[in-house]
């Protein structure tokens, strides 16, 4: 039995997402814009603010802060299954696109938001892909600095100075 999911009010999340059998089905620019699309769509449809994120060749990570009366999980849900049933139809295949669930940390402050931020943008860095976060295409770092705010809000003013 898993256990359930801890939702609060007002809270923002680290969500993690990764493919199913460690796949690297982001790898390819296609598969990454798709993510971006559907996660667009996902905000016309839910009220939701993501404060970063970084799409890197098998998982996905988002700080994720869900608005008034919208919950986490069907977000979520949304966006995986709708993403996951373009994929499948693009690739003519079938089956499982994620693996498990998503998994879900609540952030309990601002300095436990700065230090997720950071992790996130980091990601590629550490992966070796690029010397510095605002390097690689599709990372949230990136997207503030070319001030691209349709899928990310504007930073907090304590978010700006991070990068």
């Amino acid at each position: 039995m898993r256990k359930n999911r801890i939702l609060r009010n007002n809270a923002s999340y680290h969500v993690i997402a990764r493919a199913n059998r460690k796949e690297f089905i982001m790898e390819s620019k296609e598969n990454k814009d798709l993510f971006l699309a559907v996660l667009k769509e996902a905000k016309k449809r839910y009220k939701f603010i993501v404060k970063n994120f970084c799409i890197m060749g098998n998982h996905v990570h988002l700080i994720i802060k869900p608005l008034k009366k919208e919950n986490l999980s069907k977000i979520m849900q949304w966006i995986l299954s709708v993403f996951a049933i373009r994929y499948n139809k693009f690739y003519n295949i079938t089956g499982h696109v994620w693996y498990d669930r998503f998994c879900s940390k609540i952030i309990e402050d601002i300095r436990q938001l700065i230090t997720t931020f950071r992790y996130i943008a980091e990601n590629p860095v550490r992966a070796g892909i690029v010397n510095k976060p605002d390097e690689y295409k599709y990372n949230g770092i990136t997207f503030i600095k070319n001030k691209l705010f349709d899928i990310l809000e504007p930073p907090d003013s304590f978010l700006k100075n991070q990068y």
